[in-house]
Protein backbone atom coordinates (compact mmCIF):
# COMPACT_ATOMS: atom_id res chain seq x y z
CA UNK A 1 0.00 0.00 0.00
CA UNK A 2 2.79 2.39 -0.90
CA UNK A 3 1.02 4.32 -3.66
CA UNK A 4 -0.79 7.38 -2.37
CA UNK A 5 -4.59 7.21 -2.73
CA UNK A 6 -6.41 10.14 -4.25
CA UNK A 7 -9.77 11.32 -5.53
CA UNK A 8 -10.33 11.29 -9.28
CA UNK A 9 -11.57 14.45 -10.94
CA UNK A 10 -13.39 15.65 -14.04
CA UNK A 11 -13.62 19.26 -15.28
CA UNK A 12 -17.44 19.21 -15.09
CA UNK A 13 -17.57 18.01 -11.47
CA UNK A 14 -17.04 20.08 -8.35
CA UNK A 15 -15.26 17.78 -5.91
CA UNK A 16 -15.07 19.03 -2.29
CA UNK A 17 -11.59 19.07 -0.82
CA UNK A 18 -10.89 16.07 1.39
CA UNK A 19 -8.76 16.48 4.49
CA UNK A 20 -7.36 13.00 3.90
CA UNK A 21 -7.76 10.09 1.51
CA UNK A 22 -6.45 6.82 2.92
CA UNK A 23 -5.79 3.23 2.13
CA UNK A 24 -6.94 1.13 5.07
CA UNK A 25 -6.06 -2.52 5.44
CA UNK A 26 -9.40 -4.19 5.90
CA UNK A 27 -10.23 -7.67 7.05
CA UNK A 28 -7.89 -10.34 5.68
CA UNK A 29 -5.53 -7.75 4.19
CA UNK A 30 -7.74 -6.30 1.45
CA UNK A 31 -7.13 -2.58 1.09
CA UNK A 32 -10.01 -0.16 1.00
CA UNK A 33 -10.09 3.49 0.00
CA UNK A 34 -11.78 6.09 2.18
CA UNK A 35 -11.99 9.87 2.31
CA UNK A 36 -12.63 12.24 5.21
CA UNK A 37 -14.22 15.65 4.66
CA UNK A 38 -14.20 17.67 7.92
CA UNK A 39 -16.86 20.32 8.47
CA UNK A 40 -16.27 23.70 10.05
CA UNK A 41 -17.89 23.81 13.51
CA UNK A 42 -19.31 20.31 13.01
CA UNK A 43 -22.64 19.21 14.43
CA UNK A 44 -21.86 15.54 13.89
CA UNK A 45 -20.63 13.00 11.34
CA UNK A 46 -22.30 11.28 8.42
CA UNK A 47 -20.76 7.99 7.34
CA UNK A 48 -21.81 7.59 3.70
CA UNK A 49 -21.89 4.04 2.35
CA UNK A 50 -22.51 3.58 -1.35
CA UNK A 51 -24.35 0.99 -3.40
CA UNK A 52 -23.00 -1.69 -5.72
CA UNK A 53 -20.81 -0.39 -8.57
CA UNK A 54 -20.50 3.02 -6.90
CA UNK A 55 -17.45 4.97 -5.75
CA UNK A 56 -16.57 7.98 -3.61
CA UNK A 57 -16.45 10.54 -6.42
CA UNK A 58 -20.02 9.83 -7.50
CA UNK A 59 -21.24 11.46 -4.28
CA UNK A 60 -19.41 14.80 -4.62
CA UNK A 61 -22.67 16.75 -4.71
CA UNK A 62 -24.10 14.95 -1.66
CA UNK A 63 -20.86 15.43 0.28
CA UNK A 64 -20.99 19.16 -0.46
CA UNK A 65 -24.58 19.38 0.76
CA UNK A 66 -23.71 17.54 3.98
CA UNK A 67 -20.74 19.85 4.59
CA UNK A 68 -23.08 22.82 4.13
CA UNK A 69 -25.19 21.29 6.91
CA UNK A 70 -22.02 21.24 9.06
CA UNK A 71 -21.57 17.47 9.05
CA UNK A 72 -18.13 15.93 8.78
CA UNK A 73 -18.36 13.22 6.10
CA UNK A 74 -16.59 9.87 5.94
CA UNK A 75 -17.15 7.99 2.68
CA UNK A 76 -15.58 4.80 1.42
CA UNK A 77 -15.30 2.32 -1.44
CA UNK A 78 -16.49 -1.15 -0.47
CA UNK A 79 -14.13 -4.04 -1.11
CA UNK A 80 -14.45 -5.11 -4.75
CA UNK A 81 -15.38 -1.73 -6.22
CA UNK A 82 -14.19 1.82 -6.68
CA UNK A 83 -10.46 1.89 -6.05
CA UNK A 84 -10.61 -0.59 -3.19
CA UNK A 85 -9.17 -4.07 -3.76
CA UNK A 86 -10.79 -6.01 -6.59
CA UNK A 87 -11.23 -9.66 -5.77
CA UNK A 88 -10.76 -11.36 -9.15
CA UNK A 89 -8.26 -11.03 -12.02
CA UNK A 90 -11.11 -9.66 -14.18
CA UNK A 91 -11.59 -6.40 -12.28
CA UNK A 92 -14.97 -5.74 -13.90
CA UNK A 93 -16.55 -8.74 -12.21
CA UNK A 94 -18.65 -7.68 -9.23
CA UNK A 95 -17.76 -10.39 -6.76
CA UNK A 96 -18.09 -11.15 -3.06
CA UNK A 97 -17.16 -14.23 -1.08
CA UNK A 98 -19.31 -13.27 1.91
CA UNK A 99 -21.05 -10.02 2.76
CA UNK A 100 -19.93 -10.44 6.36
CA UNK A 101 -16.36 -9.83 5.15
CA UNK A 102 -17.42 -6.38 3.93
CA UNK A 103 -19.01 -5.73 7.31
CA UNK A 104 -15.68 -6.57 8.94
CA UNK A 105 -13.99 -4.04 6.61
CA UNK A 106 -16.56 -1.46 7.68
CA UNK A 107 -15.80 -1.99 11.37
CA UNK A 108 -12.06 -1.65 10.74
CA UNK A 109 -12.66 1.63 8.90
CA UNK A 110 -14.79 3.06 11.72
CA UNK A 111 -12.15 2.08 14.25
CA UNK A 112 -9.47 3.80 12.13
CA UNK A 113 -11.33 7.13 11.99
CA UNK A 114 -13.21 7.12 15.29
CA UNK A 115 -11.10 9.82 16.97
CA UNK A 116 -11.70 12.17 14.02
CA UNK A 117 -15.48 11.79 13.80
CA UNK A 118 -17.56 14.24 15.88
CA UNK A 119 -20.67 12.83 17.52
CA UNK A 120 -23.44 12.05 16.86
CA UNK A 121 -22.79 9.64 14.02
CA UNK A 122 -25.45 9.16 11.32
CA UNK A 123 -25.39 6.37 8.79
CA UNK A 124 -26.37 7.40 5.26
CA UNK A 125 -26.37 4.35 3.02
CA UNK A 126 -27.70 3.39 -0.38
CA UNK A 127 -28.83 0.07 -1.85
CA UNK A 128 -26.18 -2.60 -1.12
CA UNK A 129 -24.68 -0.21 1.44
CA UNK A 130 -27.95 -0.23 3.36
CA UNK A 131 -27.97 -4.03 3.53
CA UNK A 132 -24.37 -4.07 4.77
CA UNK A 133 -24.89 -1.37 7.39
CA UNK A 134 -27.97 -3.17 8.75
CA UNK A 135 -25.82 -6.30 9.05
CA UNK A 136 -23.25 -4.26 10.99
CA UNK A 137 -25.88 -2.76 13.30
CA UNK A 138 -27.44 -6.16 13.96
CA UNK A 139 -24.01 -7.61 14.74
CA UNK A 140 -23.43 -5.04 17.46
CA UNK A 141 -22.10 -1.85 15.86
CA UNK A 142 -23.35 0.61 18.46
CA UNK A 143 -21.66 3.91 17.70
CA UNK A 144 -24.38 5.35 15.48
CA UNK A 145 -27.23 7.52 16.71
CA UNK A 146 -29.42 7.21 13.61
CA UNK A 147 -29.58 5.72 10.12
CA UNK A 148 -31.16 6.88 6.87
CA UNK A 149 -31.18 4.49 3.93
CA UNK A 150 -32.15 5.07 0.32
CA UNK A 151 -33.53 2.11 -1.64
CA UNK A 152 -31.74 -0.43 0.58
CA UNK A 153 -31.07 -3.80 -0.99
CA UNK A 154 -33.23 -5.88 1.34
CA UNK A 155 -34.73 -8.05 -1.35
CA UNK A 156 -33.92 -9.08 -4.92
CA UNK A 157 -36.78 -10.35 -7.08
CA UNK A 158 -35.23 -13.72 -8.12
CA UNK A 159 -34.90 -14.65 -4.45
CA UNK A 160 -38.69 -15.06 -4.31
CA UNK A 161 -38.50 -18.05 -6.68
CA UNK A 162 -37.38 -21.16 -4.76
CA UNK A 163 -36.07 -22.83 -7.94
CA UNK A 164 -33.93 -19.81 -8.84
CA UNK A 165 -32.76 -19.57 -5.25
CA UNK A 166 -31.65 -23.20 -5.36
CA UNK A 167 -29.94 -22.69 -8.73
CA UNK A 168 -27.91 -19.75 -7.39
CA UNK A 169 -26.79 -21.80 -4.39
CA UNK A 170 -25.78 -24.68 -6.65
CA UNK A 171 -23.76 -22.46 -9.00
CA UNK A 172 -22.03 -20.61 -6.15
CA UNK A 173 -21.14 -23.80 -4.28
CA UNK A 174 -20.50 -25.96 -7.33
CA UNK A 175 -17.31 -24.33 -8.55
CA UNK A 176 -18.82 -21.42 -10.49
CA UNK A 177 -18.77 -18.70 -7.83
CA UNK A 178 -16.25 -16.58 -9.76
CA UNK A 179 -18.18 -16.68 -13.03
CA UNK A 180 -20.69 -14.08 -14.16
CA UNK A 181 -24.23 -14.93 -13.14
CA UNK A 182 -26.52 -15.73 -16.07
CA UNK A 183 -27.16 -12.57 -18.07
CA UNK A 184 -24.97 -10.42 -15.81
CA UNK A 185 -22.00 -9.79 -18.12
CA UNK A 186 -22.45 -6.03 -18.46
CA UNK A 187 -20.23 -3.40 -20.10
CA UNK A 188 -20.20 -0.37 -17.77
CA UNK A 189 -18.57 1.81 -20.45
CA UNK A 190 -21.54 1.58 -22.82
CA UNK A 191 -24.30 2.05 -20.22
CA UNK A 192 -26.94 4.61 -21.18
CA UNK A 193 -29.41 6.84 -19.35
CA UNK A 194 -32.36 5.28 -21.18
CA UNK A 195 -31.35 1.68 -20.53
CA UNK A 196 -30.30 1.93 -16.89
CA UNK A 197 -33.37 3.80 -15.57
CA UNK A 198 -31.57 4.60 -12.31
CA UNK A 199 -32.62 8.24 -12.16
CA UNK A 200 -34.83 10.67 -14.06
CA UNK A 201 -32.02 13.24 -14.02
CA UNK A 202 -29.94 12.92 -17.18
CA UNK A 203 -27.35 15.49 -16.06
CA UNK A 204 -26.57 13.65 -12.83
CA UNK A 205 -26.49 10.28 -14.59
CA UNK A 206 -24.12 11.49 -17.31
CA UNK A 207 -21.90 13.14 -14.71
CA UNK A 208 -21.18 9.68 -13.30
CA UNK A 209 -20.59 8.25 -16.77
CA UNK A 210 -18.05 11.01 -17.50
CA UNK A 211 -16.09 9.96 -14.42
CA UNK A 212 -16.14 6.31 -15.48
CA UNK A 213 -15.04 7.05 -19.04
CA UNK A 214 -12.24 9.34 -17.88
CA UNK A 215 -11.16 6.96 -15.11
CA UNK A 216 -11.97 3.42 -16.33
CA UNK A 217 -10.61 1.78 -13.16
CA UNK A 218 -13.59 3.17 -11.24
CA UNK A 219 -16.01 1.07 -13.31
CA UNK A 220 -17.59 -2.22 -12.29
CA UNK A 221 -19.58 -4.63 -14.42
CA UNK A 222 -22.09 -7.34 -13.63
CA UNK A 223 -22.21 -9.73 -10.69
CA UNK A 224 -20.84 -13.21 -10.19
CA UNK A 225 -22.72 -16.20 -8.83
CA UNK A 226 -20.71 -15.72 -5.64
CA UNK A 227 -21.94 -12.15 -5.25
CA UNK A 228 -25.58 -13.16 -5.80
CA UNK A 229 -25.33 -15.98 -3.27
CA UNK A 230 -23.65 -13.62 -0.77
CA UNK A 231 -26.47 -11.11 -1.21
CA UNK A 232 -29.19 -13.76 -0.87
CA UNK A 233 -27.53 -15.14 2.25
CA UNK A 234 -27.27 -11.69 3.86
CA UNK A 235 -30.87 -10.75 3.06
CA UNK A 236 -32.17 -14.07 4.36
CA UNK A 237 -30.24 -13.55 7.60
CA UNK A 238 -31.73 -10.08 8.06
CA UNK A 239 -35.22 -11.51 7.57
CA UNK A 240 -34.89 -14.13 10.30
CA UNK A 241 -32.18 -13.09 12.77
CA UNK A 242 -33.49 -11.97 16.18
CA UNK A 243 -30.60 -9.49 16.38
CA UNK A 244 -32.38 -7.29 13.81
CA UNK A 245 -35.33 -6.80 16.12
CA UNK A 246 -32.97 -5.45 18.78
CA UNK A 247 -31.53 -2.57 16.72
CA UNK A 248 -32.50 0.41 18.88
CA UNK A 249 -31.50 3.49 16.88
CA UNK A 250 -34.06 5.33 14.70
CA UNK A 251 -33.98 4.31 11.05
CA UNK A 252 -35.55 6.17 8.13
CA UNK A 253 -35.96 3.92 5.10
CA UNK A 254 -36.70 5.65 1.79
CA UNK A 255 -38.17 3.46 -0.93
CA UNK A 256 -38.33 4.34 -4.65
CA UNK A 257 -41.86 3.95 -6.01
CA UNK A 258 -40.53 3.25 -9.54
CA UNK A 259 -37.88 0.84 -8.32
CA UNK A 260 -36.24 -1.40 -10.91
CA UNK A 261 -33.24 -2.82 -9.06
CA UNK A 262 -34.30 -4.12 -5.65
CA UNK A 263 -37.47 -5.51 -4.07
CA UNK A 264 -39.55 -2.95 -2.17
CA UNK A 265 -41.55 -5.70 -0.46
CA UNK A 266 -38.29 -6.90 1.05
CA UNK A 267 -37.67 -3.42 2.38
CA UNK A 268 -41.12 -3.33 3.99
CA UNK A 269 -40.60 -6.74 5.54
CA UNK A 270 -37.32 -5.81 7.23
CA UNK A 271 -38.55 -2.31 8.11
CA UNK A 272 -41.32 -4.04 10.03
CA UNK A 273 -38.74 -5.97 12.07
CA UNK A 274 -36.98 -2.82 13.26
CA UNK A 275 -37.97 -1.23 16.56
CA UNK A 276 -37.95 2.37 15.32
CA UNK A 277 -38.25 2.57 11.54
CA UNK A 278 -39.96 5.26 9.48
CA UNK A 279 -40.73 3.82 6.02
CA UNK A 280 -41.35 6.36 3.26
CA UNK A 281 -42.10 5.52 -0.36
CA UNK A 282 -41.16 8.41 -2.65
CA UNK A 283 -43.58 8.77 -5.59
CA UNK A 284 -41.94 8.96 -9.00
CA UNK A 285 -38.45 7.98 -7.79
CA UNK A 286 -36.15 5.56 -9.57
CA UNK A 287 -33.56 3.58 -7.62
CA UNK A 288 -30.86 6.24 -7.13
CA UNK A 289 -32.81 8.65 -4.93
CA UNK A 290 -29.81 10.85 -4.05
CA UNK A 291 -29.04 11.22 -7.78
CA UNK A 292 -32.61 12.01 -8.75
CA UNK A 293 -34.29 15.23 -9.93
CA UNK A 294 -34.37 18.18 -7.54
CA UNK A 295 -38.00 17.61 -6.46
CA UNK A 296 -37.32 13.99 -5.51
CA UNK A 297 -34.05 14.88 -3.81
CA UNK A 298 -35.95 17.51 -1.80
CA UNK A 299 -37.96 14.67 -0.21
CA UNK A 300 -34.73 12.94 0.75
CA UNK A 301 -33.29 16.09 2.34
CA UNK A 302 -36.54 16.80 4.19
CA UNK A 303 -36.41 13.32 5.72
CA UNK A 304 -32.71 13.64 6.50
CA UNK A 305 -33.22 16.97 8.27
CA UNK A 306 -36.17 15.60 10.24
CA UNK A 307 -34.12 12.64 11.40
CA UNK A 308 -31.31 14.94 12.50
CA UNK A 309 -33.73 17.10 14.50
CA UNK A 310 -35.14 14.00 16.20
CA UNK A 311 -31.75 13.06 17.67
CA UNK A 312 -30.21 16.52 18.03
CA UNK A 313 -32.78 19.33 18.28
CA UNK A 314 -30.02 21.95 18.34
CA UNK A 315 -28.28 20.54 15.22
Amino acid sequence: MDDKPSLRTHPDIVQPSADRVDWIEGAYGHRQRSALFPAANPVGTVVLSTGRTEFIEKYAEVVGELLARRFTVLIHDWRGQGLSARLLPDALKGHADRFHDLVDDYRVMLDHYEAHLPRPWIDLSHSMGGCLVLLALARGEGRFSASIQTAPMLGIAPQRNPFLRAAVWAMAHGGFANRYALGAEEDPYTATFEKDRLTHDRVRYERTQKLILEHPDLALGGVTWGWVESAFEAISWLRRAPEVTRIELPVTMLSAAQEGMVDNDGQRLIAGRLLRCRFVEIPGAFHEIMMETDDIRAVFWREFDALVRSISPQG
